[in-house]
């Protein structure tokens, strides 16, 4: 490799390094989506929230990780709880519906703060909820509390809010507690009220519904509207709170096959039976059979494959004369081991022992005899006379 070539790569390989330092070190863009999730630190997260539940209640707080029919159908309570769901939309269908309002009805607190929330809940207590889709997360609203003594308290959400409220309310049982107001097209303030509680039951069970659930979100509690949200919270009861985390944007959920598998009982054990069965297979398998004999390949014969080589080596070069001397004392070689002649003297006497103990016939043999003196006594031959000595041997060999 040239001196150019290696500059081109150090400044190629410097580039790279570079461009994957810059990757690492670039800072992190922040994850605007909704989540609500308790373990979520992103803006729209309520990590904050849920550690300073604490302040509210003097028990631990309590978490429900599955659909609120599931978790209050496994629960047993013999003091009042306070049910928390805070969400961008939350939606319970009539199974949900029905456990949730027997809940309230024993004596508990349901406790929803969502942009929009629908089903049975909301029909049995006579509440309808109206989104305002104009200007979304830009249009400023006044979060305030009905209670003089709670002005102080009240807040104006500039951004990243959704605005909504109560369009309708049954008077008889709801008690507003807050209203938005935001300012029209016109420049008109218009006040509606999205903070109310619902008493439900003869047990003094309640709802408590709020349309802002962006004022417990990170974002909005580290930036001065901790007070405002701590004062909503304030309604609830001095009970032991119930956090939801199954009704979330944010909610992680895994759907792998295995999954599945483990969630069901009868699944998670024959699953773990398999494995358990597949690894004492694989154990005393192992150990009961024999290992695998390796083949082992026949030596070749290189003496055959030497011989030809050298041959091809000679005929390429035409160098006739070499080989014929050399077949000729293969020849002699052969006579003397295989029919033990002396192969000095070529007279009439070798010609007879020659013939007789290789079967062949005295012309034939005299034939080859005379053909080998006449070849000893050239010094150069040609390719003809090598291909007629080759014939005569393999004739010779062949009776």
């Amino acid at each position: 490799m040239d001196k150019r070539s290696k500059i081109a790569l150090y400044i190629i390989g410097a580039v790279i390094v570079f461009m994957m330092i810059a990757e690492i070190t670039k800072p992190k863009a922040l994850n605007w989506q909704d989540s609500f999730s308790a373990a979520d630190k992103i803006p729209l997260g309520c990590y904050v929230i849920f550690n300073e539940l604490d302040t509210f209640s003097e028990d631990d707080v309590l978490v429900s990780k599955n659909t609120i029919y599931e978790y209050l159908k496994t629960e047993e309570f013999s003091q009042p709880k306070s049910l928390i769901f805070i969400n961008n939309h939350i939606n319970f269908g009539r199974e949900e519906s029905k456990t949730l309002l027997k809940f309230v009805e024993d004596g508990n607190t349901v406790f929803i703060s969502s942009i929009y929330f629908y089903g049975n809940v909301l029909d049995t207590l006579n509440v309808s909820v109206q989104r305002q889709y104009t200007n979304i997360y830009k249009k400023e609203g006044d979060n305030k509390f009905t209670s003089p003594s709670l002005q102080a308290n009240n807040r104006r959400f500039k951004d990243v809010i959704e605005n909504s409220f109560f369009e309708s309310i049954d008077t008889l049982k709801t008690t507003v507690l807050g209203t938005l107001t935001t300012q029209n097209e016109d420049d008109i303030g218009e006040t509606h009220p999205n903070f109310v509680k619902v008493d439900y039951g003869e047990n003094n069970g309640q709802f408590i519904l709020h349309t802002n659930p962006f004022a417990f979100t990170n974002y909005h509690l580290l930036n001065d509207k901790e007070d405002y949200a701590a004062t909503v919270l304030s309604y609830l009861p001095k009970q032991q709170i119930i956090w939801d985390n199954n009704y979330k944007s944010g909610r992680k959920v895994i759907t792998s096959p295995l999954r599945y598998i483990l969630n069901n009982t009868a699944l998670k054990w024959a699953f773990y039976i398999s494995m358990f069965g597949l690894i004492l297979f694989v154990v005393f398998r192992g150990k009961r059979t024999q290992r695998i004999i390796p083949v082992i390949k026949k030596l070749d014969n290189a003496t055959v494959d030497f011989t030809r080589t050298i041959g091809e080596l000679y005929y390429q070069h035409g160098d006739f004369t070499n080989i014929i001397e050399k077949k000729i004392q293969y020849f002699l070689d052969f006579v003397r081991t295989n029919y033990y002649l002396e192969t000095n003297q070529f007279n009439s006497g070798f010609i007879d022992k020659l013939a007789a103990k290789s079967s062949n016939s005295k012309e034939d043999t005299k034939a080859l005899v005379d053909y080998l003196v006449f070849l000893k006594s050239k010094k150069q031959h040609t390719e003809q006379e090598l291909i007629e000595l080759n014939k005569k041997i393999e004739h010779f060999k062949r009776t």
